[in-house]
């Protein structure tokens, strides 16, 4: 039961961060590092991809494919979380980012691997 609900969760998330793309969009440029190209492309591309990632979570013969590709992302999202620290303080939207805060986001970064790797490892059948 654990299993289904902290699922569900994962996946949600998801497909809630990858709708949020659309829905603030402006946020994301303030994080997108100066040397990455097609910064409007990029957080739409994102955005499709952490959504389409959360749905194939929730079936167990798509379970272990999301999961490894949700790590991939998140590793290849690690450049634009030292961004953040390189350019803190800063606004995202209407939140001041300290570099505290800039700092904090890369332990979750892990965690959010971790759990992916969780599903990977046990993709179970839900």
């Amino acid at each position: 039961m654990r299993y289904k609900i902290f699922l569900l969760i994962y996946a949600v998330f998801y497909i809630l961060a990858g709708c949020n793309h659309f829905i603030s969009t402006n946020g994301y440029y303030a994080i997108m590092p100066k040397w990455l190209p097609a910064h409007e492309f990029l957080i739409y591309l994102s955005g499709i991809v952490e959504i389409i990632l959360g749905i194939l979570l929730l079936f167990s013969n798509t379970r272990k494919l999301a999961s490894l590709f949700i790590i991939l992302m998140l590793l290849a999202f690690i450049p634009v979380h030292i961004y953040m620290i390189k350019i803190a303080p800063f606004m995202l939207g209407e939140i001041l980012i300290m570099p505290f805060i800039a700092w904090l986001r890369l332990p979750f970064q892990v965690f959010f691997i971790w759990w992916a790797w969780y599903y990977f490892r046990n993709p179970g059948k839900v």
